[in-house]
């Protein structure tokens, strides 16, 4: 086995969507330094995906109570994080650091490079989040990085002619605002019921736990699987093994995106610019009047061109 040559520490908090746009400095600075350990310290629960997906080696989690004196002016810093970032010959961090607290504490333990980056992408840039997040690694030498979020996982079963056909579905987000009405989305799941042979995963976190189960209760129960709350990186590998995938302005869609699914998302007022997700087979689908006026119809339309193109690549 290769020995790890140098170590670089990646800080990230933030939510679903926030940590997996920001896979492509993870991805980059693997192939800048391919035999050098790659870390991040984060919310285990969120960056475990780049455990599962091979991006690297370890993750330790950013909620540890001893951390708290970092963010402190002359706090007290833990002996044992001060050896932790000892460590590190860089370390890049995305945190919300305005005063420079935490970033001068870490400079009292560790002699390696200190990277700031923006903890969220400001919409006057006129760049995609990915891109944005990407821009301190120019201070490595690295440009021109591919800046779509990609996460290779183990699909959790092969689709086959002879298997059924599975298509994703997210109903919520983490604002009221961001979703489709829910009758709505009771329309298009009877509708997919009833007219195709497909079926349904339905995934959501806490936030969607009384829709969810709503619209399970009002579907047949042997086409329907929900995984509400799941670990991430299960659901990554559901995601992959499904044809398709329908949602909202949400970090699950941008998993979606990232796994390689066909997905269309139906968007309300982010600036798209610089939030959508990225992937080779995104429709994003928006109405004038906003996600309320978007009828049924239109969903069904484009989803079943979506999933047509999807046939068609394969």
């Amino acid at each position: 086995m290769t020995q790890a040559q140098g170590r670089i520490l990646v800080i990230r908090g933030g939510a679903i969507g926030d940590f997996i746009l920001t896979l492509p400095v993870l991805a980059a600075l693997r192939r800048q330094f391919p035999r050098t350990h790659l870390e991040v310290l984060g919310y285990p629960h969120i960056a475990g995906l780049a455990l599962a997906g091979g991006l690297v080696q370890r993750v330790q989690s950013i909620e540890a109570r001893a951390l708290a004196g970092f963010f402190a002016r002359d706090g007290e810093l833990s002996e044992d994080l001060v050896d932790y970032f000892s460590e590190f010959d860089i370390i890049v961090s995305f945190l919300y650091d305005p005063d420079e607290i935490f970033q001068n504490n870490v400079r009292l333990c560790s002699q390696g490079q200190f990277i700031t980056g923006p903890h969220r992408a400001e919409n006057d840039e006129g760049l995609h989040a990915s891109e944005v997040f990407l821009k301190p690694l120019e201070r490595l030498a690295v440009f021109d990085a591919e800046a779509v979020p990609r996460l290779e996982v183990v699909p959790a079963f092969e689709t086959t002619i002879a298997t059924d056909r599975w298509l994703a579905a997210h109903p919520g987000s983490g604002s009221e605002k961001k979703n489709w009405p829910e009758e709505k989305w009771l329309e298009l799941l009877r509708h997919l019921v009833q007219t195709t042979t497909l079926h349904l995963l339905l995934v959501g976190g806490e936030a969607e736990r009384e829709r969810l189960a709503r619209l399970e209760a009002a579907l047949p129960g042997t086409r329907i699987k929900v995984m509400q709350s799941a670990p991430l990186p299960e659901l990554a590998q559901w995601l992959a093994s499904c044809v398709g995938f329908v949602g909202h302005d949400s970090g699950i869609s941008h998993l979606a995106a990232a796994v390689g699914l066909p997905a269309l998302i139906l968007w309300g007022d982010t600036e798209e610019t610089v939030w959508r997700p990225r992937g080779r087979n995104m429709t994003i689908l928006r109405d004038a009047n906003g996600l309320g006026g978007l009828s049924t119809g239109v969903v069904i339309n484009h989803l079943e061109r979506l999933l047509d193109r999807g046939s068609a690549g394969g």
